[in-house]
C-alpha cells in the first residue's frame, strides 16, 4: 500500500503578527525582518523534510516562507490554501475590537458563524479539504510521495481538527511560525475515511529520527473509536 507524506507548515512572522492583528486573506503582507531571520535560524538549527514539491497559499507571506525553507524545490500556489477572510475585523486587534458587539457575538458563536463581511471557520475548513484533495490527487497522478504545504495557522488548525488522527480540538493543533506537522495517508484511508495520521512535528532536531509526540497510530485510533 502506497503511503504519502504531507508536511503542513505555518508561514513566518509578519509585522501584523507582532502587533496581534487579524490578518487574513484580504491583506497580502510580506514577512517582516524578524520573521525572515527566525525562519533562517530554524533552517540552521533543525532539519526540514525532504520534499518533491511545495504547495503554498497564494499570499506573499506563505510564498516567501516556502522560498526560505525549501529554496531548491518547485513551488505551486493553491488558491484554497489562503487564510480565513476576517471581513470587517481585518487589520484590527482584539483590543481594538473588544467593545464592538459584533466581535463579542462572533467569538462566542458556533463555527458556522462568519465574521461580518467575511468567512466562517466551517467555510475555511471546507476549502482547506478541497485544497488537500487537489494536492493528494496530484501526488497520486504524478507519483509524488512527500510534499510540503506552507500556509496559515488558522487553516492548519481547522484542517487537522477535521481530518487528523489523533482527534483534537482546533486550538490544540496550534503551531508556531515555521513549524508544523507531518501527516501520513494512503489512497484507501482517504477514500474510505477522509482521515490522515498526524505522525510527527517538524522541523526535526538533528540526530533525532524518531517520530515525536504522536504515538497513536491510525489503526489504534480506529480500534479505540470503535470500542467507544
Amino acid at each position: 500500500m502506497l503511503t504519502y507524506k504531507i508536511h503542513f507548515i505555518r508561514h513566518g512572522l509578519t509585522q501584523a503578527n507582532l502587533e496581534g492583528r487579524y490578518i487574513g486573506s484580504r491583506t497580502d503582507l510580506p514577512l517582516c525582518p524578524q520573521g525572515k531571520a527566525m525562519l533562517e535560524q530554524l533552517c540552521e538549527d533543525f532539519r526540514y523534510p525532504l520534499v518533491e514539491r511545495v504547495y503554498t497559499s497564494p499570499l506573499l507571506r506563505a510564498r516567501q516562507s516556502a522560498e526560505i525553507l525549501f529554496p531548491d524545490c518547485a513551488i505551486k500556489a493553491v488558491e484554497n490554501l489562503r487564510e480565513l477572510d476576517f471581513g470587517d475585523f481585518e487589520g484590527r486587534t482584539a483590543q481594538e475590537l473588544e467593545q464592538a458587539p459584533d466581535f463579542q457575538q462572533w467569538i462566542t458563536a458556533p463555527p458556522s458563524t462568519p465574521t461580518p463581511g467575511g468567512e466562517s471557520s466551517i467555510q475555511l475548513q471546507t476549502r482547506a479539504i478541497e485544497a488537500l484533495a487537489y494536492i493528494l490527487g496530484q501526488m497520486m497522478e504524478q507519483q509524488l510521495f512527500s510534499v510540503a504545504i506552507v500556509t496559515h495557522g488558522g487553516l492548519i488548525m481547522h484542517l487537522l481538527a477535521a481530518m487528523g488522527l489523533p482527534q483534537r480540538e482546533a486550538v490544540r493543533w496550534n503551531t508556531e511560525p515555521g513549524r508544523g506537522y507531518t501527516a501520513l495517508l494512503s489512497a484507501q484511508m482517504w477514500m474510505r475515511d477522509h482521515k490522515f495520521e498526524v505522525y510527527e512535528q517538524i522541523p526535526y532536531p538533528y540526530g533525532n529520527e524518531q517520530p515525536q509526540d504522536f504515538p497513536v497510530s491510525y489503526w489504534e485510533e480506529l480500534e479505540r473509536t470503535a470500542e467507544d
